[in-house]
C-alpha cells in the first residue's frame, strides 16, 4: 500500500485513526514525492524517525512514473484540476500496482485504475 502524504501529516499531528490506519499496514511504502513534501524541518525529521521505526521503503521517480504522470496531467489537469504531485502518486501507486492510503479521496477519483 502506499501511503499518501495527507495519511503522513495526520498521523504526525497525532490523529489516532492515521496512526491506526498505519500500524494495519504490512510495509509502509511512501513515494518520494510525499517525502520531499514535508512543509519543514520538524515534520522531514519526525518523517525519518517514523520510517525508521516502521522500517518504511521510499519509492523513487522513475521513468515510468515520470512518464504515466506526464500522461495524467495531459488528460485530467485542465478537466479535473489534478495536481502535480498527486499525478506523482497516482502514477507512483500505478506503475507498483499498488493501491494508496489516503483521507482524499477525491484527489485520485478521476484517475483510470487508481485504487484507494
Amino acid at each position: 500500500m502506499l501511503v499518501d502524504t495527507d495519511v503522513l501529516i495526520w498521523h504526525l499531528r497525532g490523529y489516532a485513526q492515521a496512526t491506526r490506519q498505519l500500524d494495519a499496514l504490512a510495509q509502509l511504502q511512501l513515494s518520494a514525492v510525499s517525502y520531499l513534501g514535508m512543509r519543514n524541518k520538524a515534520e522531514l525529521l519526525a518523517v525519518k524517525q517514523m520510517m525508521q521505526r516502521r522500517q518504511a521503503t521510499i519509492l523513487p521517480m522513475t521513468e515510468a512514473i515520470t512518464q504515466q504522470a506526464i500522461a495524467l496531467m495531459e488528460a485530467l489537469t485542465l478537466s479535473y484540476g489534478l495536481q502535480m504531485g498527486d499525478a506523482l502518486i497516482a502514477s507512483t501507486a500505478l506503475v507498483h500496482q499498488m493501491p494508496i492510503l489516503t483521507g482524499n479521496v477525491k484527489h485520485f477519483s478521476a484517475i483510470p485504475g487508481a485504487a484507494c
